[in-house]
């Protein structure tokens, strides 16, 4: 991918944020649920609509996925925008401001770029693939491409020395994987819940050495944090250990843990 497509998954980043930071400043937006019960806003599809529109304008041939959307642009294309415009809703909903605009790029199937932008916090992570993944801190003086922070994740070598982050939700318990989880999570030195996008990118920053997300995800969670966490030295997979960000799980780690963790989660610890 070249460093257009990254500066201007950045500057979709910017417009993202000019709509979705007054919308959580303000605290007027109307909540509504979808099909699933998940909660969605009108600063969800405002934000989405207007990332929608830059992108498609700037390339046309690309096809386009938003999770509040779906699909817009040629059926046919080989690369093609992935995005969620509010990872984190509950948090937006609730006033905590651990949430992040979510745009990756996906060439011939495989996530390329990624852009993870939390405003609220201050925060941004970019990737492309072979370029490396990089952090930065959110303001009008920053100039993205330049003023980063490369990222590297850390060289913890063994479960027992782990700090984790590990979302168990009731899909993990219908999956059967109670006992597993709770093995998992008595072994490792220190345990969090970061939640959504935050504990993956903090895996990417070597803060935290693996991360297990809930079951029910869509490729929109997904796509961007594969080209980030595996840039910056991890590994990236879905609950069995494959590489598919259209998977309804995600773990991330910092590489040297992650056959350790599938194993543990399949049983064979």
């Amino acid at each position: 991918m070249s460093q257009a497509d990254l500066a201007l998954a950045l500057r979709a980043a910017d417009v993202a944020d000019a709509v979705s930071l007054p919308g959580f400043e303000s605290r007027s937006f109307r909540v509504d649920h979808k099909a699933d019960a998940s909660e969605v806003t009108e600063i969800d599809r405002n934000t989405e609509s207007a990332i929608s529109d830059l992108l498609r304008r700037e390339r046309p041939d690309y096809s386009l996925y938003g999770e509040e959307h779906g699909v817009v642009g040629p059926a046919d294309a080989a690369r093609q925008w992935v995005i969620d415009p509010i990872d984190g809703t509950s948090n937006f909903v609730r006033g905590v401001p651990v949430w992040a605009t979510l745009i990756a790029l996906v060439d011939d199937g495989t996530p390329v770029l990624g852009v993870v932008s939390a405003p609220a916090l201050g925060m941004r992570w970019w990737a492309v693939r072979g370029g490396g993944a990089f952090y930065g801190r959110l303001g009008a003086a920053v100039d993205h491409l330049r003023d980063a922070i490369r990222l590297s994740v850390s060289d913890t070598a063994s479960l027992d020395s782990a700090s984790a982050s590990i979302t168990v939700t009731e899909a993990w318990h219908r999956a059967g994987k109670t006992a597993p989880l709770d093995a998992l999570q008595r072994g490792v030195k220190r345990l969090r819940n970061y939640g959504d996008f935050w504990q993956h990118m903090l895996v990417a920053q070597g803060a935290v050495d693996f991360a297990i997300d809930g079951i029910g995800l869509g490729p929109y969670d997904n796509a961007a944090i594969y080209p980030i966490v595996t840039e910056a030295g991890g590994r990236v997979s879905n609950r069995h250990g494959a590489f598919d960000y259209q998977s309804d799980s995600l773990i991330t780690s910092n590489g040297r843990l992650h056959d350790a963790v599938i194993g543990a989660l399949e049983g064979d610890r």
